[in-house]
């Protein structure tokens, strides 16, 4: 079906063709809704019953939008309209790289640019397990600024998890339930695993690409032949005319990169991506400049260097810096950074700086789950010395040898808390206090004057100086980690935004002119300016746990810069160059007692688990895993008391178990638009997506007979309310007014217990008027400190958490308020532990189930990181 211009799907109005490929036609567009333009694909009306390509197109949807890269086009929206499928994406204004090889070659410079950021982004999309599968020059678009987005991931293949099946295929670029031996995507530019319809991995993408850098580099194709079958043949047994011959001015060492990219065997390729992005982004950096100087020097005019000695020069500075790459020394670089341990107890480091000496480390520390005190330690050797602050949090030290440091610090959760700011000399003396709550500090570089985050009201807000006020927010979950420029300038800081869950780099200037430098992170600690104040180095992650260190400059060009296996975060930088590192192991643990056990028991599965649901029986418990060991997305388990292992649903954030033990209600949370409620099977049988008009669910309960659900969502443009599902026909009707949070459901199924702003009430589910509670006044406080968790045995009882060490259930009486003490839970090993959360229990407080955040870690003192 042709769209005209004008026309609509959706809130999308056509405005005029872009082109087409073999997974659609795509559309410039206008979003209504956000009054922005998009690049709309639709699926052709003559392949919509095809349900095979349906589903192609449905996961490059569902892959594209689960990566978040400044290289990779961002997909956001996918929907339906009159039998017609969409994709709404952003809209690349520039030039594909087939149009730009259509005059040839490209210069080197242009060339290591381009494939820089080629690498990057491909880095980041294997990570997240995702397999492009179809690289090629037409998909890969520069704009005019020299920026690279990589387009459609339409034959993209969410990576297998390990134990599950392919379903039969053996074809190489559609997911499992295709016909076996059909190979899908563009000849030319496939590996010889996948012309053989062999299995793929991100190393099939590595060749892929090493073909389009030889055809960037030479003008023509790798394996160019009269057919698609003779190619294929090239592709599988040949190699092609040598980078050297064909093009005798591409530097060695990016001939030897595509040599290595162009393997035959997938094992002689990079053994992951963003090596290969960080050995292209070197050759960029320190070689380009080298190389090309030669090469004029080869061409000087007679008088000059005559080509016959500047070739010899021009050759040998090539090697040289080629050699000193494949030996990781790059113009002066150390071969290898080194890294120099500087604690060894074990526990938590929370914050560590540079004294102005440069000898002296000062860190915040936490041993076997105590409380932090100060300690400072001098380089080389093992001496500490306490700064007899137990209780307090360092945040800065400055360069006149003052610290900035809040005591009686209150934890909050990972690196978030407040105290009262107070100034102390590193020589001894009383602390100077300045401020209450507050989260996180930086002085300036003359050391006179403080930049802050803190806490006022509901809100956040940083300053600088104190008293003036730069940004504020509401009640965002995360604002802080703040630097302050070598200049004194400007303020770096990090940023969680409430709606995504997502982390930002943000730059703010002593005017309050504030800029987002880089986002789409899905953990971010730590942060720093470098020594000339032109870049801004922090550690993140895309996904996952495991944090990496890297760079943006103040155009918002991001690198890496260094990665080591587990994570890794970002303390100081130093005028010298020199990092301070923590190397952390960061799991989310939970234990408890499920039917029949006599103690409590390690519950945990992989790196990173957290209960949503506990069956009344206490014999299954749904759990989901969010770390490094789920992979891009977070997934939803069953477990149960048989001691089989742990038996994994599908990709959600959390989950709801039937009465009947068969479904799980999960909620799939999507970085766009609003969440997905699915009804997942426990064993045999067919999930489905269940319709919710206007709402994202967040919250799901099932109700007694196991044919509605009670959700609890935020409303489009409105706030959180609870609504009544069927399963049967979709319907929905809302319960509580908007704002109302759901507490617990009553296990007959007729009240639901909600709260707002610190009032409580009884809502009926079927007829009847809503029934207030009215807290004593007394016990205000003590009941707003607590976590309704669910319903009791009896009609009128809660159970109710506080979190801590010890974690505590309580018996909540919604009569009197009277809150009794149940049980309280702790680990045996209170190392790294912070706080235990009592999560679930069944109506009898026979079964329960707390979960608690476990960071080990160790500082390092680095040299030779660039």
């Amino acid at each position: 079906m042709k769209l005209f211009a004008g026309s609509r799907l959706g809130p999308y109005e056509i405005v005029a063709p872009l082109g087409a490929g073999g997974m659609g036609e795509v559309y410039r567009a206008r979003d209504t809704r956000l009054g922005r333009d998009v690049a709309v694909k639709v699926l052709p009306e003559a392949l919509s019953s095809d349900s095979g390509r349906l589903r192609r197109f449905e996961k490059e949807a569902r892959s594209a939008s689960s990566l978040n890269h400044p290289n990779i086009v961002t997909v956001y929206d996918i929907g339906s309209s009159d039998s017609t499928s969409y994709i709404a994406m952003e809209l690349v204004e520039g030039v594909t790289l087939r149009q730009m090889l259509v005059e040839g070659p490209l210069p080197v410079r242009k060339l290591l640019g381009i494939a820089a950021q080629v690498a990057d982004g491909l880095a980041k999309a294997h990570e997240a397990g995702i397999v492009h599968r179809d690289l090629k020059p037409e998909n890969v678009m520069v704009t005019k600024d020299g920026f690279v987005k990589i387009l459609d991931f339409g034959l993209a293949k969410l990576t297998q998890p390990e134990g599950e099946s392919e379903e039969g295929t053996h074809a190489p670029t559609v997911s499992g339930g295709t016909e076996p031996g059909i190979v899908v995507g563009t000849v030319a530019y496939m590996s010889p695993e996948q012309a053989l319809g062999k299995p793929l991995d991100f190393r099939s993408d590595q060749f892929s690409f090493g073909s389009v850098l030889y055809e960037m580099a030479t003008g023509k194709r790798a394996f160019a032949r009269a057919s698609g079958p003779e190619t294929m043949t090239a592709i599988i047994r040949e190699e092609p005319e040598a980078l050297g011959a064909a093009s005798p001015s591409t530097p060695a060492p990016l001939r030897w990169i595509v040599e290595r990219c162009l393997s035959k065997e997938p094992l002689d390729r990079y053994a992951a991506t963003h090596d290969l992005a960080r050995d292209l982004t070197g050759i960029r950096d320190h070689l380009v400049e080298v190389s090309l100087s030669a090469g004029q020097a080869a061409r000087a005019a007679p008088g000059g260097i005559g080509w016959k000695r500047a070739l010899p020069i021009a050759l040998a500075a090539v090697a040289a810096i080629g050699g000193a790459l494949i030996l990781g020394k790059s113009l002066g670089r150390s071969p290898v950074p080194s890294f120099q341990r500087l604690t060894f107890r074990r526990g938590e480091v929370m914050a560590a700086r540079f004294a102005p000496d440069g000898q002296t480390v000062i860190h915040s520390f936490s041993a076997g789950g105590g409380p932090e005190d100060i300690y400072s330690v001098r380089v080389g050797g093992p001496e500490f010395r306490t700064q007899g602050l137990r209780g307090a949090q360092l945040l800065a030290v400055s360069s006149r040898g003052e610290m900035a440091v809040a005591l009686g610090w209150e934890w909050g959760g990972p690196q978030i808390g407040a105290g009262t700011l107070a100034r102390v000399s590193l020589a001894g003396g009383a602390a100077r206090q300045l401020l209450q709550n507050v989260m996180f500090a930086d002085w300036a570089p003359d050391g006179r004057e403080l930049a802050v985050v803190r806490s006022v009201g509901q809100g956040r807000r940083i300053e600088f100086p104190i008293g003036k006020v730069l940004y504020q927010t509401g009640a965002v979950p995360y604002l802080g980690q703040l630097r302050v420029s070598p200049r004194g300038d400007a303020i770096a800081f990090l940023e969680l935004e409430r709606e995504n869950g997502i982390f930002s780099i943000q730059v703010v200037d002593r005017a309050g002119r504030r800029r987002k430098l880089s986002d789409g992170w899905s953990q971010a600690q730590g942060i720093a300016w470098s020594k000339d104040g032109k870049e801004i180095w922090f550690s993140a992650a895309r996904a996952g746990q495991a944090m990496a260190l890297y760079a943006v400059t103040l155009s918002g060009r991001e690198r890496l810069v260094t990665r080591v296996p587990g994570g890794i975060r970002l303390q100081d930088l130093s005028s010298d160059g020199r990092v301070l590192l923590t190397e952390e192991s960061t799991r989310r643990e939970m234990a408890g007692r499920l039917a029949g056990d006599v103690a409590d028991r390690d519950l945990t599965w992989l790196d990173y688990s957290f209960p949503t649901d506990l069956s009344a029986d206490g014999k299954r418990l749904v759990f989901v895993e969010v770390g490094e060991g789920s992979g891009a997305a977070p997934s939803l388990w069953l477990r149960t008391v048989d001691g089989s292992p742990p038996v994994r649903l599908g990709d959600a954030g959390s989950g709801s178990l039937s009465p009947d033990g068969k479904w799980v209600a999960a909620t799939r949370t999507r970085s766009e638009g609003p969440n997905e409620l699915e009804l997942l099977p426990t064993g045999a049988g067919e999930g489905r997506t269940l319709a919710l008009p206007g709402v994202s669910p967040g919250w799901v309960a099932w109700l007694p007979g196991g044919d509605r659900l009670l959700v609890e969502g935020r409303v489009t443009g409105g706030k959180r309310r609870s609504h009544v599902v069927g399963l049967s026909d979709g319907a929905s009707r809302p319960v509580a007014p908007e704002g109302w949070v759901l507490d617990a459901l009553r296990p007959d199924g007729k009240w639901a217990l909600c709260e707002a702003e610190d009032q409580f009430a009884l809502y009926p589910l079927e007829n009847g008027e809503p029934r207030p509670l009215l807290v004593p006044k007394a016990r205000q406080d003590a009941v707003a400190d607590l976590q309704i968790l669910s319903w009791a045995d009896d009609d009128h009882t809660v159970f109710a958490a506080r979190h801590g060490i010890p974690g505590r259930f309580f018996r909540l009486d919604l009569r009197t308020f009277q809150a009794t003490l149940w049980k309280e839970v702790a680990p045996a090993d209170p190392a790294g532990v912070r706080a235990v959360q009592p999560r679930l229990i069944t109506p009898d407080g026979k079964s329960y189930v707390y979960t608690f955040r476990r960071v080990l870690s160790d500082l390092y003192l680095v040299e030779g990181l660039k």
